[in-house]
């Protein structure tokens, strides 16, 4: 009895790293596939490793060392178009239980890519194995993972997944930091378009007249400006980097108390720049910037840029939320700092170069009131565009405090006093008497005549909006439709219920309809995603998701400029059910719908940052508009679109993805 006890211990000891190395085994594997185009697919084998083991690279350095292999079947390998391509973070290291082989591993993941040949006419059932070398501490062992990706014919691939966990056929060969400089310079740009980074203009060409007195301070202080700008963002991706949560800058931007927040500054700004006081940094500040001006202190410049980073926020959080979720996901802190810095170089620029000529503007400033009356009217814009931040809060959070026709009469009566200082007839407390003629009589230049103009012809042009007109030109920047009370529109009659070719009708939306109303003209919107994806089943339709925002302002100009198009709204209506999505609405929902998040185990409470979560969960997006289309089975049946201001694109999209369509059974 004692042998077999002690065969038994032996035996025991023997097998037990074997024994926990094979029930907790470190290696898991998924697959799956990518259209890249009408001829060729993108294979895809990932495999996640826990901590304290390693993968082998299936690039073998020597034919000592051991290695990892794809083995596929043999009606596949007919179809292989180039070589296996692996994700870059590749380790070498001399391992000394080999005899100090030169060894290739991963730690983390390891993601393998190949290309077949295969049509979008075609279908495909691809089997095979990895073939896995696993280190795991002095444990050497090898798994075989077997797999199986079906392709179907005339496919998208399955898409409900995060969109990061789908490599790229150019960053699984390592394509570097070009790609997120272009994207970050890219976005960068288009953030720069929007309004409220315009409206720091002032506030900067303010600043660089009182402080450059000569032109090469001016550029100096130009450059130092411009660097700030981009050390700022960079620093901006380090936070999101190290926060890890990419509904971080939607959140923010939608916050009652920022976007109060920004409002209060632009409205200090324009009473400011009216000439009720001047503002100035704390004297302490000022005296220890002036301490430092003969060590080249750019303290001021600095505050200055970090005022631009953060009024500007809420215009640029959608761009820097895509931006911080690839951050995150890739955990790349370099890549963060390159896509931010790039981000801030491109919004920079433009402030950069319209400072490098202060000293022009200070000779220009001292040639009457000039500049007083600049500062008047760009204070009158920004009394203008501190209403725009205080609607955003206004509609996320359903207040009521400043519905269309308020916002529009607020604005009529800005512009219109605009109009009328410029003509003269109105006088602030610092401005000087017009000029005189040759007879003694008061007069106008012919730029502030034309100035005038346009700001009383703008005045005019908003009137009509009191009565519901679209006001296309300026939408992005009004509050939604559905907040005017006395709309002449909605005498016409209202859409039908959505219905099939054999003349089933889904039941009109219900959820959320008691505040939210859709914002596409003539056009039925559900607003939660399970009580559209319903509607689409018994109609039989596809499903269009509409990821929106209250505050988005290019949501409102695809909305009153593209999706208004008569084809567009009519295919909208008759073919497809449409749901908007709100990710900045503050609704807060019942217990019983509230959901964790996959992405931080936060508790979702609200009705935006659940539809936010569902949104970067398919699409691995946080910018909008987003429009998505899918099947009845939820999968993606046409890769989403964001703004599309091409009205002949958009309406062939809608026909793919209509085309692309297979009506459930």
């Amino acid at each position: 009895m004692k042998f077999y006890s002690l065969l038994f211990a032996v035996l025991f000891y023997i097998l037990l790293p074997i024994l926990s190395f094979s029930q907790n085994t470190p290696v898991t594997t998924t697959s799956s596939y990518f259209r890249l185009n009408n001829e060729e697919v993108l294979l895809r084998v990932k495999a996640s490793i826990t901590e304290n083991a390693r993968v082998y690279s299936a690039i073998r350095l020597s034919d000592q060392a051991p290695s990892s292999e794809l083995v596929f079947d043999s009606a596949t390998l007919k179809i292989l178009s180039g070589a296996l391509a692996e994700s870059p973070g590749v380790r070498k290291a001399n391992e000394p239980l080999l005899e100090n082989v030169e060894v290739a591993f991963f730690s983390d993941s390891v993601i393998w890519q190949q290309k077949i040949r295969l049509a979008s006419t075609d279908s495909a059932v691809v089997e095979g194995k990895a073939n896995l070398f696993i280190q795991q501490g002095d444990v050497f062992d090898s798994k075989e993972k077997e797999f199986t990706i079906v392709i179907p014919a005339v496919a998208i691939p399955k898409q409900n997944l995060a969109a990061s966990e789908m490599v790229s056929a150019d960053s699984i060969k390592g394509a570097g930091y070009g790609k997120i400089l272009l994207k970050g310079f890219a976005e960068g740009l288009l953030a720069f378009l929007m309004p409220c980074i315009f409206a720091m203009l002032p506030v900067t060409v303010s600043f660089f007249l009182k402080r450059s007195k000569t032109k090469k301070q001016g550029v100096k202080n130009a450059l130092a400006y411009a660097g700030s700008i981009v050390v700022i963002f960079a620093g901006i991706g380090v936070l999101f980097g190290l926060l890890g949560n990419p509904r971080f800058a939607n959140e923010m931007a939608s916050s009652a108390w920022f976007n109060i927040f920004v409002f209060s500054i632009f409205l200090i700004f324009g009473i400011a720049f009216l000439g009720a006081f001047e503002i100035t940094l704390p004297s302490a500040w000022v005296n220890k910037i002036d301490s430092k001006a003969n060590n080249n202190s750019f303290a001021g410049i600095f505050f200055m840029a970090l005022t631009l980073v953060i009024v500007s926020f809420s215009c640029t959080a959608p761009f820097i939320g895509d931006l911080a979720y690839e951050a995150i996901k890739n955990k790349e802190i370099g890549k963060a700092i390159a896509g931010f810095g790039a981000f801030g170089f491109a919004i920079a620029l433009p402030f950069a170069i319209g400072a490098m000529f202060p000293s022009v503007l200070n000779h220009i400033s001292k040639s009457g009131g000039w500049l007083n009356s600049l500062k008047v009217s760009l204070g009158f814009i920004e009394l203008a565009l501190a209403l725009k931040f205080l609607s955003s809060a206004d509609l996320a959070y359903h207040w009521r405090l400043l519905d269309r026709e308020v916002y529009l009469a607020l604005w009529i009566v800005i512009f219109g006093l605009l109009g009328l200082y410029l003509l003269g007839k109105l006088k602030l407390k610092h401005d000087d008497d017009l000029p005189k003629n040759d007879y003694g009589h008061p007069y106008l230049t012919v730029t502030r005549l034309f100035f005038a103009i346009a700001a009383l012809s703008f005045t005019f042009y908003l009137i009509p909006g009191l009565w519901g007109a679209p006001l296309k030109g300026i939408s992005a920047w009004l509050p939604e439709m559905s907040t005017q009370d006395f709309n002449l529109n909605k005498l016409h009659a209202t859409p039908p219920a959505a219905s099939s070719a054999s003349g089933s009708k889904a039941a009109p939306p219900v959820k959320y309809t008691d505040f939210l109303k859709s914002e596409i003209p003539g056009v039925t919107a559900y607003f939660d995603y399970n009580e559209g994806m319903e509607a689409a089943r018994k109609t039989g339709k596809p499903l269009m998701i509409d990821f929106t925002g209250h505050s988005c302002a290019n949501c409102r100009d695809m909305e009153q400029n593209v999706l208004v198009d008569e084809p567009i709204m009519k295919t909208l209506q008759e073919d497809f059910i449409v749901v908007s999505l709100y990710v900045d609405d503050k609704f807060r929902l019942s217990p019983s719908e509230w959901t964790i998040s996959k992405l931080d185990g936060s508790t979702l409470k609200e009705l935006g940052s659940r539809n936010l979560e569902f949104q970067i969960n398919l699409v691995n997006k946080t910018a909008q508009p987003f429009y998505v289309f899918l099947d009845h089975s939820g999968k993606i049946i046409r890769e989403g679109v964001g703004v599309e201001r091409d009205k002949a694109k958009f309406l062939a999209i809608l026909e793919e993805a209509k085309k692309n369509f297979i009506p459930s059974k």
